[in-house]
């Protein structure tokens, strides 16, 4: 039996001889886990809950100190991934063969989890240069689960669709909003895209569910022109591990085997009640760079109730926000992950960027920058009344021709599109 369908009790032991596998090995091989550690006993760290007595690792520490958490030969280095540095400065990540195994592993049994079994044609959109990890953790977990993988990348639908009718994958793997991309040219150009043999579409960098886990505004929208399967993936360069959605499409499935999880507050106490925190993740069996309590930044919700696909593992929600994206609006709290959903409901919007910044009074102001196809007075109020009713805000609205929003959110250095400013 595989372990994300062993008891509870059994994932814990099975953790926590990794965990000292791990505890060992940093302290012994990266320098700034030898400093992190040097005033804790770490043989008192046996059972999972005693990770609280380590201090946590941060993006400012990875930043910093970037070569420090090397723990190999650069001789045993064989590939670097960086991540996108949406967040702040690009940080590096060394890779051993050891580690591309590992990730093959993990995506390999992500997708699985989400339905592809080995023969089956995939179509990767999404770029695998540019040392971006998720393109190459695809192609790898694609690779060791035996299917067939069309390497098409990231963009232009006229390509997308000449690779979709020449090799018939019947799964893709994309930003889900650029489906609707898909599916426009496809009407456009009269392409019977319903009766294209596609059967589903893993979706990276966009949240597909509300926090109840139903389709959320892009969801709707997809689902409601095209009968697809749509699985939602959370990964990050820094776990080298994903969660996946299962047929049940009730949050992304943990992989015990490869990473620990712990779900923090705002003072750094293990949450326990099921109420949304911090995600806090050490990775298990990662040679070149592991990592030990470090911070994502990112806020979740887990569910702990075993799932109807039989899997007794931690399942987490979608991404509620970036803690550090967190914005305090006339007494209201919200992140751009709800304002995002909002602006996808409405089909007139054609692109948009939300940008946060701090006013007179030194509270946070929000203005949302919009390209519709009509830009009016009356569809200005409509969503102005729709955030009241929904967020309880009313921001800032500037319309802007497509193409001139089109030059603020695809920078040519940045590997994904950036929706959100933060000029606090």
């Amino acid at each position: 039996m595989k372990v994300e369908f062993w008891s509870k009790e059994k994932i814990a032991a099975f953790q926590e001889i990794k965990l000292k596998e791990t505890l060992n090995y940093v302290n012994e091989n990266s320098a700034f886990y030898k400093r992190q550690f040097k005033d804790f006993d770490l043989n008192s760290i046996n059972a999972l809950t005693d990770l609280q007595k380590l201090p946590f690792t941060t993006k400012e520490d990875l930043q910093q100190y970037n070569s420090d958490f090397l723990c190999v030969p650069l001789n045993k280095v064989v590939d670097y991934a960086t991540t996108s540095g949406t967040s702040g400065t690009p940080v590096s990540f060394a890779l051993t063969d050891s580690d591309l195994e590992r990730i093959g592993y993990n995506e390999a049994e992500s997708l699985k989890c989400s339905g592809i079994e080995k023969g089956d044609v995939v179509q990767l959109m999404t770029t695998i240069d540019r040392q971006f990890m998720a393109g190459l953790a695809y192609f790898l977990g694609l690779r060791k689960l035996g299917a067939t993988v069309i390497r098409v990348g990231a963009g232009i639908p006229e390509l997308q669709w000449d690779a979709i009718l020449r090799y018939k994958p019947a799964y893709l793997i994309t930003v889900p909003s650029f489906l609707i991309k898909m599916i426009d040219y496809a009407e456009n150009v009269g392409i019977d895209y319903k009766n294209c043999g596609i059967k589903g579409a893993v979706c990276i960098g966009e949240p597909l569910r509300q926090q109840d886990f139903s389709p959320n505004n892009i969801t709707s929208r997809i689902l409601s022109r095209w009968d697809l399967k749509l699985y939602s993936t959370y990964a990050s360069t820094e776990m080298s591990t994903a969660f996946a959605e299962c047929s049940a499409m009730q949050g992304g499935h943990h992989l015990p085997e490869l990473i620990i999880v712990e779900i923090i507050d705002e003072n750094g106490n293990l949450i326990t009640d099921g109420s949304p925190g911090e995600l806090v993740v050490t990775t298990l069996g990662v040679e070149a760079m592991p990592l030990v309590r470090f911070k994502t930044g990112d806020i979740v919700q887990g569910h702990e109730e075993e799932c109807t696909c039989g899997r007794t593992t931690l399942r987490l929600g979608p991404v509620i926000g970036r803690k550090q994206q967190m914005i305090k609006y006339k007494g209201t709290t919200l992140y751009p992950p709800a304002m995002n959903n909002l602006l996808n409901g409405f089909d007139q919007i054609q692109n948009h960027l939300i940008e946060i910044s701090t006013n007179e009074l030194g509270t946070d102001e929000i203005t949302l920058y919009l390209a519709v196809q009509s830009p009016t007075d009356e569809f200005l109020t409509q969503i102005r009344d729709h955030f009241r009713a929904k967020l309880r805000v009313s921001p800032r609205i500037e319309f802007l021709p497509l193409e001139a929003l089109n030059e603020k959110v695809f920078l040519p250095k940045s590997r994904k599109p950036r929706q959100f400013i933060d000029l606090r």
